[in-house]
């Protein structure tokens, strides 16, 4: 929740005027890049031992250079094969410890500490670097190599020799050999044509997910809107994942730069520059070699992302400006009305007292009849989540704020808590490094709690946001803010800080796109955290640090699976909490730039991610808005958010778009096994639920660059109208056939892959399943608690045409709000389907493990369906090895239908049809065997 319908971010004058004249310069000069001066002369390698399961080496700085500071003399690198799949290089100081994200915090191996006598270790016995030119450590699946003057190091694949990653620098590189002084660090790597980067975010894409030569990649917490492109906004995730196809062979890898400094990364095509102004290099590197291992083993690390509640995959409306209850009480009654699923509503702060946390409205949202709507909801399945931001109001009658101030758990300037002002006027930001503050924010979240029953909290303006900059005062003799209702500008009494090395330090990272002071509408750069940390340093964990508290809170609460959504992430947040891409527009642009963000969230580790669908503002059209539930009903959060200035825009508000979301949302209700059961494995091995196409097509090399389509999960495809006035779509399908989920009837297929225009009318989102699937779903319905205890359908596909194929598929499910996911508990039920056809047979079972629960619940399968079957008729069907074949006029329907392919890509004269069994009763937590013959 940002200040409403903000411009672009922009400075003073005279930083509008340098970004004018650097645009002139590179119209005329080329593509701007990095600093195209060489920083520094690089570092020679002293000495190198065996240690502590890894190597550890000295670094000498060559020659010394004054741009950016004074090079760190010595340098400790080490280097570790941390498992099969995982190798880390750490450099920092050879003789003083340095900031790293807290151990704590992102829980790792500690490396060796800097040696305190590190001039001594040449004496020591050693490699004698006088005599190697190249050296190498070797492990499992990676191979680190090393050159002594200037130092640098590469990384390749020991299966095919691919370099991963080169820090060297020749003469005619544009980027400098290793630097490191203490306020700027830069490495570079260079880059085969062939690589596809994605990641380094969080920024807004104009050019799709694949990272664009050229464009600004500069990651700082921010808070300015997603309408911004390619600039830093509210995450900061310095990973990347490469995908190279050479000779016809795909491998991806991942590469992290575990630091939480402020930086610019600089893509070049053939290279890639790292430019921080703190911290260490703490890399990563990740072997794949398929995207879907890159993203297992990155979470393995930074954490396997948090488990959702069932519920959470419902469909979720949210609007800043239900100024009272009874706005609340007719949305969910004209949701219900309109046939509209909706599973959860929420509150921005308008059931806050003065927008303060943790405190309700008694007026417009009087505590009982707020108790009495939530019991209702409540007893229907519905849920409610409410919103707290950080900035905590400075406010003697205020309990959450004398509490906080009597445990000290405020950051501090000069010994003082810091002054900033947001929503509820002049506010103090807790300190998340501090375990005091954990402790008392988990009480507040208690108290809060007992007050009003939320079923999950919604963390915002974490960046952190402030609408001042520098130190600030709290004005005397006048009020701040001056009026009532939401105000954004600065009232405090304020001074800008320059006068240290941490508000201005000597690079300028790209802020917000125009190099503005680090400082700016946050909390100052110097101001200090629990044990003196620098804010400078920990910025861009603020939001973490707030999603690790809030967390550790809510799981202490009920016992019960806590649900989060914050706007600032880092490395790790997924763990915790989920995301929303922030305050985008109302625009066919916003709509389109929205799938490349949430899909890169899926590579960070954040699975759980969607955007505001129809924009958080201004008024979207009516047409837009139809488009956009469209795409929205299919992002893994599902939720539509507006600005209170916007005017209103439920999906009930006009009847095209209720049309469109009953259809899209009708859909998604049906699919919610499916959701769920991938949030499952996205807690077991980090596997995104939206994914780039190329995730299940690594060497469909046309899929690379694919930014208007995505995959949820491995094998159902959603080609959504991103364009104004269009009534078809062009869409590009993968090798293999591909059947039309709302009609499986209708199939595209084709050998090697190509792009077909799909027709789609106002009302109609194109979504199809590929091929050896095994899809379960359900009958949907109004709320997911209701939708999950509905009969379940399987859909089966095999490629059109074969004679020999098999397809598979999985259902996880539990009782959801536990706070574990996990199979072994007595709480849950995991199965695994089949399918074969061989020689006319058609074979469909499951395989069931820890059945009871499932058993228990009452669960059965009522109908399969399988598609891309040769023949005329099914004969002799055979269920658990009872013959059914007299039954099937009576107690089954078998039904059979042809199938049409797009554009006439059929598969010559066999005629394809698809097989529907219903009325059938099979208990989904018991195995089952199906088989039945088809005629020709």
């Amino acid at each position: 929740m940002s200040p409403p319908p903000p411009p672009p971010l922009s400075s003073s004058s005279s930083l509008r005027l340098f970004s004018l004249l650097v645009l002139i310069l590179c119209i005329f000069a080329g593509p701007c890049s990095a600093d195209p001066r060489k920083i520094g002369e690089g570092y020679r390698l002293v000495s190198v031992v065996e240690t502590d399961g890894g190597i550890l080496g000295l670094l000498q700085v060559n020659k010394k250079t004054d741009v950016y500071g004074p090079d760190i003399p010595l340098l400790q690198f080490f280097v570790k094969h941390e498992t099969e799949s995982r190798l880390r290089v750490h450099i920092t100081d050879a003789e003083k410890q340095r900031w790293e994200v807290p151990y704590n915090l992102l829980p790792r191996e500690q490396p060796p500490p800097p040696l305190k006598k590190a001039a001594l270790w040449p004496t020591r016995k050693n490699l004698n670097p006088n005599t190697i030119t190249v050296s190498e450590y070797s492990g499992p699946e990676l191979v680190f190599s090393f050159t002594a003057d200037p130092f640098s190091f590469a990384v390749r694949r020991k299966s095919n020799g691919q370099t991963l990653f080169n820090t060297s620098s020749g003469g005619s590189d544009p980027y400098s050999s290793l630097v490191f002084k203490d306020q700027y660090l830069e490495v570079s790597t260079a880059l085969p044509k062939e690589a596809a980067l994605y990641g380094l975010g969080e920024n807004t894409q104009p050019h799709g997910i694949r990272l664009f030569p050229g464009d600004p990649y500069t990651l700082y917490t921010t808070d300015i809107s997603t309408v911004n492109l390619n600039m830093d906004l509210y995450g900061s995730h310095p990973v990347y994942m490469d995908l190279r196809n050479v000779a016809g062979e795909a491998s991806a890898h991942g590469v992290l730069l575990l630091n939480s400094n402020g930086m610019d990364v600089f893509y070049r095509g053939t290279s890639l520059t790292y430019k921080a102004i703190g911290g260490v290099m703490d890399f990563y590197f990740f072997v794949g070699p398929s995207p879907l291992e890159v993203v297992d083993q990155y979470t393995q690390f930074i954490g396997r992302p948090a488990p959702m509640p069932y519920w959470a995959f419902g469909f979720h409306q949210c609007r800043w400006g239900y100024h009272n209850l009874s706005v609340i009480e007719d949305v969910v009654a004209n949701y219900q009305k309109a046939q509209i699923p909706l599973d959860v509503i929420w509150n921005d702060d308008d059931h806050m007292d003065g927008h303060k946390d943790f405190t309700l409205n008694p007026n417009n949202y009087p505590r009982p009849k707020l108790l009495a709507f939530l019991d209702k909801i409540h007893s229907r399945g519905m849920k409610y989540i409410v919103i707290v931001d950080p900035g905590i109001g400075i406010n003697s009658t205020y309990g959450v704020y004398e509490r906080g101030l009597a445990k000290d758990v405020f950051i501090k300037y000069d010994g003082e808590p810091y002054v900033a002002q947001v929503w509820p006027g002049a506010v103090n930001f807790p300190d998340f490094l501090n375990p005091n503050t954990v402790v008392w924010w988990g009480d507040e979240i208690r108290r809060f709690h007992e007050l009003v029953p939320v079923d999950g909290l919604w963390i915002d303006m974490n960046e952190a946001s402030n609408f001042c900059t520098g130190k600030c005062t709290l004005p005397k003799g006048r009020q701040c803010p001056s009026k009532t209702g939401p105000g954004s500008v600065c009232c405090l009494d304020c001074k800008n800080i320059t006068n240290t090395r941490w508000d201005d330090p000597p690079y300028k990272i790209n802020a917000s796109g125009e190099h503005i002071p680090i400082g700016f509408k946050t909390i100052a750069t110097s101001a200090e955290h629990y044990n003196g940390v620098l804010e400078y340093d920990a910025h861009s964990i603020y939001g973490f640090s707030q999603a690790v508290a809030t967390h550790k809170a809510l799981q202490g609460l009920q016992g019960k699976r806590p649900f989060i959504l914050s706007r600032s992430t880092y490395v790790g947040s997924g763990k915790y909490a989920a995301h929303w891409t922030g305050d985008n527009k109302g625009t066919w642009d916003d709509l389109k730039y929205s799938i490349s963000t949430v899909l890169n969230f899926g590579i960070f580790g954040v699975p759980m991610v969607g955007s505001d669908i129809c924009g958080f503002y201004p008024a979207p059209t009516e047409e837009l808005c139809n488009r956009w539930i469209e795409v929205g009903a299919f992002y893994p959060f599902s939720r539509d958010h507006a600005n209170f200035k916007s005017p209103r825009q439920e999906l009930y508000q006009w009847e095209s778009v209720a049309k469109s979301a009953r259809n899209a949302l009708g859909m998604r209700y049906r699919l919610l096994p499916y959701f769920y059961t991938l949030g499952y494995e996205a807690h077991m091995t980090g596997a995104p639920i939206a994914r780039p196409v190329f995730f299940s097509f690594p060497t469909y090399t046309e899929s690379y660059g694919l930014s208007t389509q995505f995959l949820i999960g491995s094998s159902v495809m959603v080609s959504p109208v991103l364009e104004k006035g269009k009534s078809e779509v062009k869409a590009l399908f993968p090798p293999g056939t591909w059947y039309s989920l709302f009609d499986l009837t209708q199939a595209v297929t084709s050998k090697s892959g190509k792009q077909v225009t799909l027709d789609a009318p106002l009302h109609v989102v194109n979504v199809h399943v590929h091929e050896n699937t095994v899809l379960p779903m359900q009958r949907g319905g109004m709320i997911s608690k209701e939708a999950r205890t509905t009969p379940f359908s399987l859909v089966v596909t095999f490629p059109a045409g074969a004679s020999e194929a098999q397809a598979k598929g999985s259902l996880f499910l539990d009782e959801d709000e536990l706070p574990e996911m996990k199979l072994g508990d007595g709480n849950s039920t995991y199965v695994q389907f089949y399918a074969t056809v061989s020689s006319g047979k058609v074979k469909v079972w499951s395989e069931v493990q820890e059945g009871d629960f499932a058993v228990k619940k009452g669960w059965i399968i009522e109908k399969v369906a399988v598609a891309g079957l040769g023949g005329t008729s099914a004969a002799a069907l055979e269920i658990n090895g009872q013959s059914r074949s007299s039954e099937t006029a009576s107690e089954m329907e078998v039904s059979l239908s042809d199938h049409q392919f797009a554009e006439g890509l059929g598969v010559g004269d066999m005629k394809n049809v698809m097989v529907e069994i219903s009325g059938l009763e099979l208990p989904v937590g018991k195995d089952f065997v199906m088989t039945w013959m088809m005629g020709i």
